[in-house]
């Protein structure tokens, strides 16, 4: 059992699903294996002992089922020796029944995580399909960005960004939309879609957003809405547009440290039909803007304190290379969230060149 146990605690720890479950199964057919050794050689329910493997496959890739199989068989081993039925036809019969269903469990679970390792894949390349990378610079600016999902596989989100060069300047689009899955991938796609349409026609930033609330009305749902973030650079400023989004964060290149630009007048989101006014902020050559998604300031630590964008950060984001500044900032969230990330996290930091 010694063997067994270790492969176990190592299945433990490298299964992608929630530990719990694993735990319950394996208690469960622990509480069997005791309630057979109490009631002793009269105990004609062995074959209980199958639930775990029937159990494990619902949620644990092909190997850790087999794993759970074989705990499943060393549990009949241990009631069956311990009452003295090692012989026992009956026993056997037990025996059996635990073999089959456990290879049946191992199938099964080996034929669902491959389709799930499938999907996710497909998710995966539909979600980077969407949501182009950023190139390290377009227009002056110099750009930097990382993405991080609140769950272990790679799954569909509602964070979005995008960038493209204008007549106007560099413009820029972050948001984050209401819910997760498919429909929330949708709906991030239409966001892009119409921004990309009209980011070239529309020389006004707010008005570009009230067009965009406008356009994208025939695709949402009536309790569907999109935090966004226009910004548009400039030689010397960047101009914002805030649409109920997280506002972004200035650190200044003279060190005067981290300076959040919240917008001068609160605006809903798009698809609540907002009125928003536009935001010049200076930004010289040497200056940053952190943009991101709520995800950052809703990561929590273990005593359900949030993320504060501090001192840390600051540092995190002053330090010279901008990408370093990026993996900064990631490595303080994720030293303080851990695995209890509430969101997804976005996060784009944007720097002008010196000419």
């Amino acid at each position: 059992m010694g063997r067994m146990g270790a492969l176990l605690r190592r299945a433990w720890r490298a299964t992608s699903r929630p530990p719990v479950w694993l735990g319950a199964v394996l208690a469960l057919d622990a509480a069997v294996a005791v309630t057979g050794i109490v009631i002793g050689p009269g105990f004609r329910l062995t074959g209980l002992l199958a639930a775990a493997p029937l159990l494990a496959c619902a949620r644990c890739d092909g190997r850790v089922t087999a794993l759970v199989a074989g705990y499943a068989v060393a549990l009949c081993v241990v009631v069956a020796a311990a009452n003295g039925t090692l012989g026992a036809t009956v026993t056997g019969y037990g025996f059996a029944m635990v073999i089959v269903v456990g290879i049946f469990a191992v199938f099964v679970a080996e034929i669902r995580s491959r389709r799930e390792s499938r999907l996710i894949r497909i998710t995966d390349r539909v979600q980077r399909a969407i949501l182009r990378p950023l190139p390290a610079e377009l227009g002056g600016v110099a750009f930097a960005s990382h993405y991080q999902s609140a769950t272990r596989e790679a799954m569909l989100g509602g964070d979005l960004y995008d960038l493209t060069m204008t007549q106007y300047g560099p413009r820029f689009i972050i948001g984050d939309v209401k819910g997760k899955g498919l429909d929330a991938v949708g709906l991030c796609a239409a966001v892009l879609a119409i921004f990309r349409e009209l980011a070239f026609a529309e020389p006004d930033l707010a008005k570009l957003a009230e067009k965009m609330d406008a356009g994208m009305s025939r695709d949402m749902g009536i309790e569907d809405f999109v935090t966004v973030i226009l910004a548009e650079f400039g030689p010397g400023e960047v101009r914002i547009v805030n649409c109920g989004h997280q506002p972004p964060v200035k650190i200044s290149a003279d060190g005067g440290g981290l300076e959040i630009m919240a917008p001068p007048a609160p605006t809903p989101p798009l698809g609540l039909h907002p009125g928003p006014c536009r935001q010049d902020v200076a930004l010289k050559p040497g200056d940053r803007l952190l943009f991101y998604t709520d995800g950052l300031v809703e990561a929590r630590d273990r005593t359900g304190r949030f993320f504060e964008l501090d001192g840390r950060v600051a540092e995190a984001l002053a330090v010279p290379r901008l990408d370093s500044a990026v993996q900064g900032v990631v490595k303080l969230f994720l030293e303080h969230g851990g695995d209890r990330l509430a969101d997804d996290v976005l996060l784009v930091l944007g720097e002008p060149v010196a000419s």
